[in-house]
């Protein structure tokens, strides 16, 4: 059987696929990730997710140590080694402590600060259950606001589709890139 997955660097594109790697690159990226990669058999797929996803990352109202605690809850659920890898380092970069993001990817409740552990409570609660309970619902109301809500909502959302994609095509940890640890005792 074929692998799943085939670097960039190893893909013969078309000009539609090359138009899409080119812009995602000039892009707030300025690379390919593996997710869009992935998604390059539909040129105007991934075209229109990178897009999206550059949104995520980089324009909601939620500060990047914030996001990125829920995004690391997203990739811990899914066990999505690949966007763990990525994204243990952006949360370091964003002011996370280490020791918070190895609880986290134990699946961990670390001690956060209120705003990152309602994102954490309701990035858990909704890919666990597809909604959140109406007491985590007026905590992040507080917390973060209606937009912050809806920003949450989309990356948790958008992160959960990236390790799908990624866990799907069988995309592997990057070299040298940090791994997901073993899940912890308050794990399930």
């Amino acid at each position: 059987m074929p692998p799943r997955f085939t670097p960039l660097e190893t893909l013969t594109l078309t000009a539609a696929q090359q138009q899409v790697v080119a812009e995602v690159r000039a892009g707030r990226r300025g690379t390919a990730p593996a997710n869009v990669v992935a998604w390059l058999p539909h040129p105007e797929l991934a075209r229109r997710a990178a897009h999206l996803g550059e949104l995520v990352r980089y324009g909601t109202s939620l500060p990047a140590r914030v996001s990125e605690v829920a995004i690391l809850a997203v990739a811990r659920h899914w066990s999505c080694g690949y966007e763990w890898a990525i994204h243990a380092g952006e949360a370091a970069r964003a002011g996370v402590p280490d020791e918070v993001i190895d609880a986290l990817g134990r699946g961990d409740t670390p001690a956060l600060p209120p705003d990152q552990r309602v994102v954490l409570d309701f990035a858990r609660e909704l890919v666990s259950a597809g909604t959140v309970s109406d007491a985590t619902w007026d905590r992040a109301m507080a917390e973060v606001g209606e937009t912050g809500v809806v920003d949450l909502v989309a990356v948790v959302g958008y992160y959960t589709f990236v390790a799908f994609t990624l866990n799907a095509r069988e995309v592997p940890v990057p070299p040298g890139a940090p791994s997901m640890p073993e899940r912890g005792r308050d794990a399930g």
